[in-house]
């Protein structure tokens, strides 16, 4: 009896064992795919902030310029080599932003990288020959558009759905809300800024052209579209007189660039100086795009 009890359960057993094994080697397999991400590497802040926007939590992201250094004048360490030759992804802004970027390219081996140069597609303004010399003939500065925030993000949303098209729909949706926000605060501050007589402000560096072309605002800068050089003596009376006129109440200043000048300049129209962001090494993208705005918004009151 015994021996026909064992052959009954015996086998029952280990089929039970067997089947445990198995579900259990699937539950670690669907695990590990359920946290598998994409791993984007970013250039800078601004484009990590659209990255995040988009990807959400299926995406694993890390930025090459850190926070305090000009995505201008960076040059890549050894371990962004690193990140490189394993990514996924890799956004960058161009238009020489990232005048590093072609030779970092060039220089790792990763047959797999999917590249977003973010501006492609965007409606890009113009330097003037002296500023376009070494760098370029447009502005870079598109993200700080909320409107080519836009086409940016587009852009590394068919980047995502191109790597993970089984996921689209979930980046499409994540596009969609990131699209709203843009809109919506472009449609609050276009009603705010829109009926003000004065629409001049002083800034550090001349980042914001693509912002003033949305606002029909009127910017003015110390330093050029690459925060080069020093102000001549007769580009400092030219802003004083400027900001004389319009009864400046600030005279904007970026949290890469030197504010010697732009306080100098302060002082001569009797004006305050303030720090506005260029999302170049921190800031969430909305939340800083709204003080941005704020502030300037306040400064022409």
């Amino acid at each position: 009896m015994k021996k026909k009890l064992f052959k009954i359960i015996g086998p029952l057993c280990m089929m039970i064992l067997l089947s445990a094994c198995v579900n259990k080697k699937e539950a670690v397999d669907n695990n590990e795919n359920a946290e598998k991400k994409i791993f984007v590497v970013s250039s800078f802040n601004a484009m990590t902030e659209f990255a995040m926007a988009i990807g959400g939590d299926k995406i694993e992201i890390t930025t090459i310029v850190p926070s305090g250094v000009e995505a201008h004048d960076f040059e890549p360490k050894a371990k962004d080599m690193k990140n490189m030759s394993k990514a996924d992804l890799f956004v960058y802004n161009g238009l020489e932003m990232e005048h590093w970027a072609e030779d970092i390219l060039k220089s790792i081996d990763n047959k797999n990288l999917v590249v977003v140069e973010a501006s492609k597609g965007a409606d890009l303004i113009k330097t003037s020959k002296q500023e376009g010399h070494e760098h370029g003939h447009f502005d870079p500065h598109v993200w700080l558009s909320l409107k080519e925030a836009k086409v940016e993000a587009n852009n590394i949303k068919e980047a995502l759905v191109k790597i993970d098209y089984s996921n689209k729909s979930y980046y499409e949706e994540n596009y969609k809300r990131f699209e709203k926000e843009l809109d919506d605060l472009k449609d609050e501050y276009e009603s705010k800024i829109k009926p003000l007589q004065n629409k001049t402000f002083v800034t550090g560096h001349a980042a914001f052209a693509y912002l003033c072309r949305e606002f029909d605002l009127h910017q003015y800068s110390v330093e050029d579209v690459f925060a080069e050089g020093e102000p001549t003596p007769q580009k400092i009376k030219e802003l004083v007189s400027i900001g004389k006129e319009v009864n400046l109440k600030t005279v904007f200043t970026e949290e890469n660039v030197s504010p010697k000048v732009s306080e100098t300049l302060a002082r001569e129209i009797g004006a305050k100086t303030e720090t506005i962001n260029t999302l170049e090494s921190e800031g969430n993208y909305i939340e800083t795009m709204r003080e941005n705005l704020q502030k300037i918004y306040e400064s022409l009151n």
